[in-house]
């Protein structure tokens, strides 16, 4: 008996197993509790199955708990998977998000000098309107044709 079912072990590794296109391991179904129970009574058929032929085996009360545990694995390989990715795709937004808070830091310092500016300017305008106060003031007419080159040609 254990060399019939380690033949069907080997001939189903040799049939279906083929990394990377398929799992690197399978499932051996014995369909009754008694095959079954008679295969796991016997010392290191199990663990014979499980190294040399990469097979797990089954019977029908544990192939529900054995498909179970395995979708767990590919799920939690998945959320690694992704994890993954997910860390790849924050280092690129970090790297970005620096480059941004400097291109910021530079807006800023040009909005700075910019409002400085427009400061100096402000407080220049004042000063010449200061002087300008005790200057005459000319009719409109004759302030056009001073500071508007052409004006005089209109009229």
């Amino acid at each position: 008996m254990e060399n019939r079912v380690y033949d069907q072990a080997k001939a189903m590794s040799a049939k279906y197993l083929n990394p990377p296109r398929t799992t690197d391991w399978g499932i051996l179904f014995l369909p009754t509790e008694g095959l079954y129970a008679e295969v796991l009574r016997r010392p290191g058929v199990v663990e014979m199955l499980h190294q040399e032929c990469r097979m797990s085996m089954a019977g029908p009360t544990t192939l529900a708990a054995v498909l179970n545990a395995f979708q767990m694995g590919f799920r939690t390989m998945a959320i690694q998977k992704k994890s993954g990715e997910v860390w790849k795709t924050l280092s690129a937004v970090k790297s970005q998000f620096v480059m941004f808070r400097e291109l910021l830091d530079k807006a800023k310092k040009n909005l700075d000098k910019a409002s400085g500016d427009l400061d100096d300017a402000s407080h220049r305008t004042r000063q010449i309107e200061k002087k300008l106060r005790k200057a005459e003031e000319l009719p409109a007419g004759e302030a056009e044709r001073l500071l508007l080159p052409g004006a005089e040609e209109v009229e």
